[in-house]
């Protein structure tokens, strides 16, 4: 196992200690929900394949639910989001491609271009997490504004994470 996997597995461990015993005791009101996990999704490496993502996700999710008896709620939401990573990374590609050296940070990849990945990915992945949460139609505006805000403050909270832990991969 070489040295990234073993840095990405401490982020793992922290990110899942950091969720299920810090951020999930955190009620703030009934619209902000911040979840950092997501994160770790989110900065896997560009050329991991969609198998590898999906397990990662798994275990992920199932890590944070089992922190908070989510009953499968978290781990729904991650495989959600990363099934849909590698078409929304297709989607915002950048002229060239993907320099495979690089993360998709907001250090290698720019703010504008992670702020509009992890923004729409972390919107899919609440917007399901809470539509299955309240599981409820005529709450839309509900769900829509408990979505809105926990991206908002969860969005935050991760490039906190990144300016704190994560240093450019550029040479």
């Amino acid at each position: 196992m070489n040295s990234p996997w073993i840095k990405y597995s401490a982020y793992f461990v922290l990110i899942v200690l950091i969720q299920g015993l810090v951020i999930q005791n955190i009620q703030i009101n009934e619209y902000l929900n911040p979840m950092i996990y997501p994160v770790m999704i989110l900065l896997l490496p560009f050329e991991l394949n969609v198998l590898a993502t999906l397990l990662v996700a798994l275990v992920l999710g199932l890590s944070v639910d089992a922190f908070g008896n989510g009953f499968g709620l978290n781990a729904s939401a991650t495989l959600v989001l990363a099934y849909l990573r590698p078409p929304l990374l297709k989607l915002i590609k950048p002229r060239d491609g993907y320099d495979t050296t690089l993360l998709p940070t907001i250090h290698d990849m720019g703010k504008l271009w992670f702020l509009s990945y992890a923004t729409l990915l972390l919107f899919i992945h609440h917007l399901w997490f809470f539509t299955v949460e309240i599981f409820r139609f005529d709450l839309f505006f509900l769900i829509l504004s408990k979505t809105i805000s926990s991206v908002v403050f969860s969005l935050l909270l991760i490039i906190l994470f990144q300016y704190i832990f994560y240093k450019p991969s550029k040479k």
